[in-house]
Order: C-alpha cells, then structure tokens, then sequence
C-alpha cells in the first residue's frame, strides 16, 4: 500500500479492504503466490502470460462479461478509497460518477 501511495505521487493510498481481497483474488487464480517465510506475493508464470496478454490482444474483440464486471468493482474499489480521502479529482468528477450509478441501476433492472 505504501509503493501504491508513492507510486501515485501521495495522491491516493488503497485501503487494505481493497488490496487484500484483490490479492487473494489474484492468489486463487494462481496469477500470484505468497511466500509463507515473509507474507510477500510473487507473480507466477501464469501471471506473467496474464500481465502480458492485453498489449498482445489489442483490438481483439469483446471481453466475457464477468471480466467486465470484475474490471468495473476493481474501479469501484479504487473509487471508494479516493472518496474516502476526500480526493479533489473524485469530488470534482462527483456527478459524472452518480450519472454512471443511474445507468448501471437501469441496467440491473432496479
């Protein structure tokens, strides 16, 4: 979490209720593994492949749903810790995140 705030130059630190779920995630689909001597991840060949696959699938057509859905709460998560540091680039883009909202909920049918 700490890198993630460096690397985003202070601007946004993941809350662990977003990085945990994410890397265990990631470990059940064996992308990573965790090192039981240090509690560290690392990726794994399959993950790799995985990082590599969308600069060699570029324009190749739609993604499966459930991708879609898991890219979009992964966002969602991002979102929420931005809201919750009270973020300027979340509060200014406030509408256009609740105009999303209204869609998705018309989408899901209630």
């Amino acid at each position: 979490m700490d890198s993630m705030e460096s690397g985003s130059r202070g601007l946004w630190r993941p809350s662990p209720g977003s990085v945990y779920p994410m890397l265990q995630q990631l470990t059940d689909e064996q992308l990573i593994k965790r090192h039981d001597s240090d509690g560290r991840y690392e990726i794994t060949p399959q993950g790799r492949e995985e990082a590599e696959w969308p600069a060699r699938m570029q324009g190749a057509g739609p993604r499966s749903v459930e991708g879609i859905i898991a890219d979009m709460s992964s966002n969602v998560s991002y979102l929420e810790d931005l809201a919750r540091s009270k973020n300027p680039d979340f509060v200014q883009n406030s509408k256009l995140i609740r105009e999303l909202a209204n869609r998705l909920t018309k989408l899901g049918g209630d």
